[in-house]
């Protein structure tokens, strides 16, 4: 499945949503506008979130999903949190 882009190709710099547009009437939006702090997650971290909150938050249930120990769930969504942190607050 093709990634929606996040960062300019050329500059790395974020990216900002710039028009959406409605396909069935034509309607346009404009603006700029930031994009989700989800989607700048990579595609791994974005289906392990949606995957935690299926769980309704249960690192128990989210292991036994994975197959994986509860240790390793917890060290996994951890990270996860680390990369939604503001670059100034990580450390």
């Amino acid at each position: 499945m093709k990634r929606f882009p996040v960062t300019c190709p050329s500059c790395e710099q974020q990216l900002q949503v710039k028009r959406l547009t409605c396909d069935r009437c034509g309607t346009e939006v404009e603006g700029i506008y930031p994009l989700p702090q989800l989607a700048a997650l990579s595609a791994e971290d974005q289906a392990f979130i949606c995957e935690f909150v299926k769980t309704s938050g249960s690192l128990k249930e989210m292991a036994a999903l994975l197959k994986v120990s509860y240790p390793t769930v917890r060290n996994r969504l951890d990270e996860v949190i680390a990369r939604l942190q503001p670059p100034s607050a990580q450390p």
